[in-house]
């Protein structure tokens, strides 16, 4: 299940990057489960990982190979290597290493990431043997074959692009994405890759990325847990031969517009691609006294169980709305100050169920596919924006029997 139609573009390519992809056998479903991106030498990166505690091997290598210059991303599916202690930590090395070997490049020049199922070792024999094939299938236009090798329990590969002139010149942003389950970031979500050709600073390419990921990737839910693999990547090659961008050029703006587009369309086709989902919700919190207070009351209602499973049955039951902007923390709350709608329809004012509501009315909006809650808490100007979406009897199908 997904919602709305599958959508992959066709151009994806940046110049200075290259993407292969090979089976390794580490996923139980057919097809390619490694992906392998290539950097040209002058290209610069930046990451932002999960803040869980127990985050999974990759990502502490990731981390301490992030400080030199990376050339290479191996990244595998069917296996997070997370909770594998000293072992995963070997293992994920020795995947590094292994590709070094082939490359002629230095071991902490690969970035590994992996994404599957938890406390399971890395069968690095399996993943070593699959390198070869995916060296050789390394080509500009292999982010859709790249894209469905990271899957796990993506229904679809997910991808976006823009287009953006800067410094007389155009450049392009393209990004590959892959999550459906274990959704509630704090950070970015699962796993994210975006490359551009643009000529950029470091530390503007590092404060882009930390920009964006707040109102894109952290501002999703399909099911409020948080991966111990986590990981968004922004790659820069500089092909482009645009001016280099820094904080203070004009055209600065114009390219974290650009970054953010890329980020929030791969962000709003993982909540569509939501394990099980059905439905596709926005939740906008308006008035709010600040913005961590907005982003509080839209995650409390994004992760109700009951907020989600009414959605499910197109069960127009405000109440469970109502009770989740109540228990969201909002000292010194004046719910008569409150309103709450379901798309066109206001179902809360004054503190009670609006004047001017019906059943029918509720009914016919919670029977859409794509649903908006807008919440105004009338306490100041602060917004956000948060997108979930329904909980399924699929959704509790799809994790009961996820290894079996």
């Amino acid at each position: 299940m997904a919602v709305g139609p599958a959508c992959f573009p066709e151009a994806m390519a940046v110049a200075g990057m290259r993407l292969g992809t090979a089976r390794a056998g580490l996923r139980p479903a057919a097809g390619d489960d490694l992906a392998l991106i290539e950097l040209c030498p002058e290209a610069r990166i930046a990451a932002v990982f999960t803040r869980n505690a127990f985050c999974a091997a990759p990502v502490r290598v990731a981390r301490e190979h992030l400080i030199e210059n990376p050339r290479w991303l191996l990244i595998n599916a069917g296996n997070a290597n997370a909770g594998t202690g000293d072992r995963g930590m070997a293992d994920a090395r020795a995947s590094c290493a292994a590709l070094a070997r082939l490359t002629g490049g230095r071991t902490d020049q690969v970035l590994p990431f992996s994404t599957g199922v938890i406390g399971e070792p890395l069968p690095v024999d399996k993943l070593t043997a699959a390198l070869p094939e995916a060296l050789q299938n390394l080509h500009e236009a292999g982010w859709a074959s790249a894209a469905r090798a990271i899957m796990t329990t993506d229904t679809r590969p997910k991808g976006a692009t823009v287009r953006v002139p800067v410094g007389g010149t155009e450049i392009t942003l393209s990004g590959i994405a892959k999550g459906s389950g274990m959704i509630a970031p704090n950070m970015a979500t699962m796993l994210a890759f975006v490359g551009t050709d643009a000529a950029i600073e470091p530390s503007a390419l590092r404060f882009a990325l930390a920009q964006v990921v707040g109102p894109t990737f952290n501002a999703v839910s399909v099911d409020g847990d948080t991966s111990t693999n986590d990981a968004c990547v922004l790659m820069a090659t500089g092909r482009a031969e645009n001016p280099v961008l820094d904080r203070d050029h004009p055209d600065f703006p114009a390219f974290l517009d650009g970054l953010e587009r890329v980020c929030a369309e791969l962000a709003e086709a993982i909540v569509r691609d939501g394990e099980g989902a059905t439905k596709l919700i926005r939740i906008e919190v308006l008035e709010a006294a600040t913005v961590d207070e907005a982003r509080r009351v839209g995650f409390t209602v994004a992760h109700s169980p009951l907020v989600k499973t009414a959605f499910f049955a197109s069960d127009p039951n405000w109440g469970r709305i109502l009770a989740a902007v109540g228990r969201a923390g909002c000292e010194g709350l004046a719910i008569d100050q409150v309103k709450i709608w379901l798309d066109e329809v206001c179902i809360v004012a004054d503190g009670r169920r609006a004047s001017t509501y019906t059943e029918a009315q509720g009914q016919t909006v919670m029977a859409r596919e794509e649903i908006a809650v807008r919440i105004q808490l009338g306490r100041g100007t602060a917004s956000a924006l948060v997108l979930t979406c329904d909980l399924s009897h699929e959704y509790v199908r799809i994790n009961a029997e996820y290894r079996t």
